[in-house]
């Protein structure tokens, strides 16, 4: 019955009719990087000293000095009990810290279906199961090539190495495989909460071009990207500003740390708009959808199957933003922690309403009605801008991050409707330009940043840049090869027929399949 129901029975014929269409180039990418974290892995582990574990080793020595002693006659020395690191009760501060942060990166997590609810509502309904497929390989791939390959590239100061080794370059450097262990006593956070929300602010990422894209792109070319991505260019990127990279390092170096940097509390311009812009670079190089503009260029609506699903998905991602953003604070167990956690909250609450309200009323004037769609990318876009400062401006000025996101929304998505650039959830207007709205809005309105001289206009603008153009440009390289090898785009028979059933051999509703129950659009 489900084969009746949701998979086509005819062998696909796009490969010379032999019906397999195995996606080599992005299983000999991942198999790649796999080996080579496990190898690394492997390495390190065999440098480990005997006995395997620090504990054993410090009991070991403690017996040797004893013993020792003892043979040469001196008097009795009473050894205290070693007691394991790993067993040392930190206290009720560390477990609330560990708990808020793994709760938060659960909210992150779940964004991932409020993102695939947005994409499929605003698109096609034979588009629906492509999307549901991208969006949940962007999260199982990224988890795999974070864990291998992604931490070490954006947090190399996290893992132990050899003293001697010259200093950690601020541009590109390597940790290590796996995640780090550590047996400070005063650490703040497990490392394997701290590995699993970071994991998935890198999922997001991936996440936010399968918007952009939709309706036309390779299955295959699409995880492809999403392995380069999540495994390489988002952690490079993010390890200039949050792994202590080069945009950490301005002003004076000053009693072991940098007096000025890039300021981005939490990912307008590290997540979002390097998702936006690797977005930006699939959309040029993909083309418009069919249909999308006549010959003579005029624009074509193309309105999605289902507003519904996209209004309960950016309600959905609503949620997830109080872990995105409030995580962010990665401390929860003091007064003025907590009292931070809640008024990055309240900020992000009133950035993405005033953004909703205006790109809503901006609609309205524009439209002579009012555009739900646009209200919801104008919450998005508030939600996005307030990313980069919801710890640094009042109540007051949230609201005006917000409202100015909410209009870069709405002259985002006409400004590449002149360009004809096909983007057909908005996800450039929404990521990319309000993603720069938020970094280089701490460098022009009145915040704490500014007050205390951490940052400038001009670091602002340096830091949002580079991170930008280095999405752009190595995006932009990857899908130009996947073009030009004829990996890229779906022929106009697959596209007319929608990528469910000439990609996945599927149908995402059940009327599709029966005679005459076709979804025209």
């Amino acid at each position: 019955m489900w084969n009746l129901l949701t998979r086509s029975m005819e062998p696909s014929t796009n490969c010379g009719g032999s019906g397999i269409r195995f996606p080599w180039l992005p299983m000999v990418l991942l198999i790649g990087v796999l080996a080579v974290g496990i190898v690394t892995t492997a390495r390190a582990s065999g440098q480990d000293a005997t006995p395997e574990t620090v504990d054993e080793q410090v009991v070991a020595e403690a017996e040797v000095e004893v013993v020792a002693e003892d043979a040469a006659g001196d008097e009795v020395v009473e050894t205290e009990e070693v007691e394991e690191v790993g067993a040392v009760d930190l206290g009720v501060g560390y477990a609330l810290d560990n708990a808020i942060l793994f709760f938060c990166a659960i909210l992150v997590l779940a964004m991932q279906a409020g993102f695939a609810m947005v994409e499929i509502g605003l698109n096609a309904a034979k588009n629906a199961i492509n999307v549901l497929a991208k969006n949940f390989m962007d999260l199982s791939l990224g988890a795999m090539l974070f864990f291998f390959v992604g931490f070490g590239l954006m947090y190399p100061g996290s893992y132990e190495r050899d003293p001697e080794l010259p200093e950690i370059s601020p541009y590109v450097a390597f940790g290590g495989s796996g995640i780090y262990e550590t047996v400070d006593p005063e650490r703040t956070f497990s490392p394997q909460v701290d590995w699993f929300f970071q994991a998935v602010f890198a999922a997001t990422a991936a996440t936010i071009v399968s918007g952009a894209v939709a309706g036309r792109m390779k299955f295959t070319a699409y995880l492809v990207y999403s392995v380069l991505l999540t495994g390489f260019i988002y952690p490079i990127s993010g390890y200039w500003k949050w792994g202590g990279g080069w945009l950490t390092q301005f002003g004076e170096f000053v009693d072991g740390g940098w007096t000025m940097g890039f300021q981005d509390f939490a990912g307008s311009a590290v997540v979002h708009a390097v998702g936006g812009f690797a977005g930006l670079a699939g959309a040029i190089f993909l083309g418009p959808r069919l249909g999308r503009y006549t010959s003579s260029g005029k624009s074509v609506a193309m309105p999605g199957h289902n507003v519904a699903f996209a209004a309960i998905g950016v309600f959905v991602l609503w949620v997830g933003w109080y872990g995105f953003n409030p995580g962010s604070q990665l401390a929860f167990q003091g007064t003025s922690d907590i009292d931070a956690t809640v008024f990055i909250a309240v900020n992000t609450t009133l950035a993405a309403a005033a953004g909703a309200i205006v790109a809503m009323f901006v609609s309205w004037v524009l439209f002579a009605k009012p555009d739900l769609t646009m209200g919801l990318n104008g919450a998005l876009g508030g939600l996005v801008g307030i990313t980069a400062c919801c710890d640094a401006f009042s109540n007051y000025w949230a609201i005006v991050i917000g409202a100015v996101a909410g209009a870069l929304v709405v002259g985002g998505v006409l400004a590449l409707d002149k360009l004809k650039i096909d983007d057909p959830v908005g996800a450039f207007p929404v990521h990319g330009l309000c993603g720069v709205w938020g970094c280089m809005a701490l460098g022009i309105l009145p915040n704490a940043h500014l007050e205390s001289e951490s940052t400038s206009l001009w670091i602002q603008f340096v830091g949002t840049a580079s991170i930008c153009a280095w999405s752009f440009v190595t995006m932009s390289i990857i899908f130009g090869v996947l073009k030009m090898a004829g990996m890229l785009r779906v022929n106009p028979e697959e596209e007319q027929a929608g990528l469910d059933i000439s990609e996945h051999g599927m149908y995402a509703y059940p009327q599709d399949s029966a005679p005459g129950g076709a979804v025209s659009n």
